[in-house]
């Protein structure tokens, strides 16, 4: 079965892997992120039926605008896959300035509660999809020098299990953690260490058959992918 497969911050790491993967296994995928330029090239490798947008989840204008377009032009969507954040450079709590601390609580939260705001109560209406929004390992445990996205992982958990307790049956949200991969992001948080960990090449070959398989049952579920 064809899915219809909407993702957040597509422009590189785990967001790109799984719009290639997805659309390689011949699902649709309606993707965003913040740079034109990195939309464009993607707009150009990978057409219609997709969809790809240059969109700032943390601009909940812009995501409206986007979420009337989407479902002007498609059904609401099979899977949402909140996956666009960023991470803080590492660094004392205290050390840390607020303007950094509140781009990333603006992208990793209220970026996803912007998506789940317009494009679910489309899905609410028809009583059909999953909602998969990306935690971390440093959403269920911590560490120094990473307390910005510590907290705003341990809310998506939180989040995600408050969210499923008020969808309809047949619907799901669940928090998954993707795993340790190595990305750009991971290169912030552990440095040179970060090319011990899996690649994204082969992440993306276990993630992306995961998340086809979640199911109305796995509603509120905690989740990891396999490594």
């Amino acid at each position: 079965m064809t899915k219809l497969i909407l993702i957040t911050g597509i422009s590189k790491g785990l967001g790109y892997a799984m719009t290639e993967r997805f659309i390689q296994e011949g699902h649709t995928v309606i993707g965003c992120a913040r740079s034109s330029d990195a939309i464009d090239k993607i707009r150009q490798k990978y057409g219609a039926p997709n969809d790809f947008t240059s969109v700032d989840v943390a601009n909940e204008q812009l995501v409206e605008k986007w979420a009337e377009h989407v479902l002007q032009k498609y059904e609401p969507p099979d899977i949402v896959i909140n996956n666009a954040a960023i991470t803080n450079y590492p660094a004392p709590l205290w050390e840390i300035p607020s303007d950094e601390f509140s781009d990333l609580i603006d992208i990793n939260i209220k970026g996803v509660v912007n998506i789940i705001r317009h494009f679910v109560p489309a899905m609410v209406k028809k009583k059909r999809g999953i909602i998969v929004n990306f935690s971390s390992g440093w959403g269920r445990s911590t560490s120094a020098q990473v307390a910005p996205y510590c907290a705003s992982k341990w809310a998506i958990e939180g989040l995600t299990r408050s969210l499923a307790q008020g969808l309809p049956t047949g619907m799901a949200a669940i928090p998954l953690n993707p795993g340790i991969i190595h990305t750009d992001m991971l290169s912030i948080s552990f440095g040179e260490e970060a090319a011990n960990y899996t690649p994204v090449s082969d992440w993306v070959l276990k993630a992306v058959p995961f998340i086809l398989k979640l199911k109305p049952k796995d509603n509120g579920i905690p989740l990891t992918i396999p490594g």
